[in-house]
């Protein structure tokens, strides 16, 4: 337990928690459309409080981004782990779908944050997109050594494949936000599948 002092009396509360709260309030609102008064609210803190814990906002929400990534997008290493390119892109695919619609916010964090913060601060854009652009290189060489193993029947190319995945995934993301079901966007990813030129 963290004991953050205030103007009484130190303050006890779980950091991680509170935390978690934060997230879910950048999610859902964006970094912009998140006040501090909806973060102190969420998190059950006073704005001394959060200073004292995480800094200030721009701090806490690249902490936010860093427990985001932890949680919700394990799926992406596990999915660059799998035997076949098909593999990788049905586990990708699977898994935006269950980050999409799995909680209480509805898609992807990573999509609405690459959106909404292209306007503010450059160190937090920046920050977006240096996350962004080390998955799409992870995926990328994941489609490349397979196209390098020989597991397409046409003319690869590593970083289109790749393109065409994430504008998928993130495709479902914001139909998620629009109100698409699980079931919805389960058929997106099966339909998808249907075209992949593995042998």
């Amino acid at each position: 337990m963290e004991k953050i002092a205030t103007r009484g009396r130190p303050r006890e509360f779980d950091k991680d928690e509170v935390l978690g709260a934060a997230l879910q309030v950048f999610w859902q609102k964006g970094y912009e459309g998140a006040s501090l008064s909806d973060l102190t609210d969420a998190m059950g803190i006073t704005r001394p409080s959060l200073y004292a814990a995480f800094g200030n906002k721009e701090a806490l929400f690249l902490q936010a981004l860093d427990r985001y990534e932890k949680d919700k997008l394990a799926y992406i290493g596990e999915a660059v782990d799998a035997l076949t390119a098909r593999a990788v892109a049905e586990n990708l695919l699977l898994g935006a779908v269950e980050v999409a619609t799995g909680g209480e916010s509805r898609g992807c964090m990573g999509v609405i944050s690459s959106v909404a913060c292209q306007s503010i601060e450059p160190s937090i854009r920046d920050d977006v997109n240096s996350r962004t652009e080390s998955a799409r290189n992870l995926i990328i060489e994941r489609m490349q050594r397979a196209i390098d193993a020989g597991e397409f029947v046409i003319d690869a190319d590593a970083a289109a494949m790749t393109r065409y995945l994430l504008a998928i995934m993130q495709g479902m993301s914001v139909q998620a936000q629009s109100g698409a079901t699980r079931e919805e966007l389960l058929q997106v990813a099966e339909s998808a599948l249907l075209s992949w030129p593995s042998r």
